[in-house]
């Protein structure tokens, strides 16, 4: 798991942007509606989920379109369940 997929984790917009790609692909149009911030920081917070290989982008004529990159999203969430413990639901926590 690379260093780059935790620091784009860490901030609540690049999250709240991969929850929302959860439902499937959109244009940055669509995705920066749901932020009020410029289009410059959304630029960056693009870049960073693409650079981490969180998301992938594609050029749609004018429009940036982007969709989770589901393995490399899978294989984070898999090392996550791996670094904690395992317990039963109802088993209290040493």
């Amino acid at each position: 798991m690379n260093d780059e997929a935790f620091k784009a984790m860490a901030d609540p917009t690049r999250r709240k942007i991969l929850r929302l790609l959860g439902a499937g692909e959109m244009t940055a149009g669509d995705l920066a509606k749901h932020f009020d911030i410029s289009a410059p920081s959304m630029s960056h917070h693009f870049n960073v989920l693409r650079n981490a290989g969180l998301v992938i982008s594609r050029k749609d004529g004018q429009q940036v379109c982007y969709v989770l990159n589901t393995t490399v999203v899978q294989d984070f969430l898999a090392f996550l369940l791996d670094i904690f413990p395992k317990h039963e639901i109802n088993e209290p926590r040493p």
